[in-house]
């Protein structure tokens, strides 16, 4: 596994920004963040009590797909407003002999870099040209996990205002279960940007995972396992059960009723479970994807990234 780069933290967008151009909202980070934003307000003691540290992400990358399930992504702005939505959908791309995956046998190029990393580190890639998605990178060698879908928990207002930029305009408001209820949503959502490749989620002071809100717990929900989305030219491997969601929750972007009905595709906790020999066979060959798409564009999920 490569050593964990470093880059210097990148200035994120304010959220009050919004009234400009869709171009302007994803430009890229080409300015140093200030002193007062690498402080951040959030490393106080009780939030460090929350965010999850780097022996959280050091997990196959099936284990790490189920755990995230229930956990809170937390995007803090440079005004120190905070964004808040828990994960209920993940996909795991393991890598090497994971055809579905950017990582497939074992393949390292200048955009898959951060899926080689340390586990926690941040995949953003580009679909259709315009649409970002975000990974998480795990143990395993080019393995790392896609967060699908996120149900909003704080700053819907401005989850809804970072919608429309993308919107036409006229467009009737979203419902709060609309506004990241699928991998590119959720960037926009949340206001992910391209610059946040290869940053760690276990550090940085612009994005990180929370455990569970304690006012305001996640329901019991069964965790469905189905397979990925988007894929179904990778034979064999599009098959593969390694989509995990909350059983009927309402974030969730593609409900397989199909898969819901085999009861052995359904875990009845959200921690780490057993993973399938399949997995660990995999692993073993390299194990490190991220993402929803195949090696090629065309193999790009088809589905509505709410353009």
């Amino acid at each position: 596994m490569a050593g964990r780069k470093r880059k210097t933290p990148q200035q994120a967008l304010h959220p009050t920004d919004l009234k400009v151009s869709a171009a302007k909202l994803n430009k890229k980070c080409d300015n140093p963040q200030s002193p007062e934003t690498k402080r951040s307000h959030y490393f106080i003691k009780n939030d460090l009590q929350r965010r999850l540290g780097e022996d959280f992400f050091h997990q196959p990358c099936v284990s790490l797909a189920k755990a995230l399930l229930g956990k809170v992504l937390v995007r803090r702005c440079a005004d120190g407003t905070e964004l808040r939505g828990r994960i209920v959908e993940t996909e795991a791309y393991l890598g090497g002999e994971d055809k579905a995956s950017h990582s497939a046998g074992g393949k390292r190029t200048e955009r898959n870099t951060a899926m080689f990393m340390e586990p926690g580190t941040i995949y953003v890639y580009l679909i259709y040209g315009i649409y970002l998605c975000m990974n998480v990178s795990s143990e395993g060698e080019g393995a790392a996990v896609l967060l699908r879908s996120l149900e909003p928990l704080q700053g819907q207002s401005v989850m809804r205002q970072l919608r429309a930029v993308r919107r036409r305009e006229g467009a009737r408001q979203l419902k709060d279960k609309e506004l990241s209820n699928g991998p590119s949503k959720l960037c926009q959502a949340l206001n992910i940007l391209r610059c946040f490749d290869r940053r760690d989620l276990a550090s940085d002071p612009d994005v990180w995972l929370e455990r569970e809100p304690v006012t305001n717990p996640a329901e019991p929900h069964d965790i469905v396992s189905a397979p990925r989305i988007g894929i179904e030219s990778h034979g064999e491997w599009a098959k593969k059960p390694w989509r995990f969601y909350l059983r009927g929750h309402p974030c969730v972007s593609v409900v397989n009723k199909e898969a819901e009905r085999q009861s052995g595709n359904v875990m009845n906790n959200l921690g780490p479970s057993d993973v399938e020999s399949d997995t660990k066979d995999s692993t073993k060959s390299r194990g490190r994807n991220g993402n929803i798409p195949g090696t090629t564009l065309p193999s790009v999920p088809s589905v509505d990234f709410s353009i």
